[in-house]
């Protein structure tokens, strides 16, 4: 294992302070902080908070998804859908349908910088 070495540093004070309350409030060390600026990486916080982001996407759409197999058993229960309704319906799902492809884009990027600080 690599020995650690110290790094110091010359800051005003009211800079030090300034960046330790940055820390509290990201909930980060302040070695974190540095680091992670100098090196362009994403900070755990923001990590954190994109993947809470990408998890409530998914719950959004499983919700869709359950929402339309509602429909789908209504509609097969009573063997009637008017036109209208079956092409707002379908109208629906496409846009669900081009709604997360782009997610999905968005994600695997998301996923590939989150992937490239570790």
């Amino acid at each position: 294992m690599e020995k650690e070495v110290r790094i110091f540093i010359r800051i005003q004070k009211y800079r030090k302070e300034k960046w330790k309350k940055l820390c509290l409030t990201k909930k980060i060390s302040l070695t974190t902080l540095i680091i992670d600026s100098v090196e362009s990486r994403i900070l755990d916080d923001e990590r954190k908070t994109i993947l809470q982001f990408i998890e409530k996407q998914d719950n959004i759409f499983r919700k869709i998804e359950n929402n339309i197999n509602q429909v789908a058993k209504i509609a097969n229960g009573q063997k009637f859908i008017s036109e209208k309704e079956l092409s707002y319906f379908s109208i629906q799902l496409n846009e669900i349908a081009n709604l997360k492809v782009q997610q999905n884009e968005i994600f695997f990027k998301i996923y590939s910088l989150i992937a490239d600080d570790h």
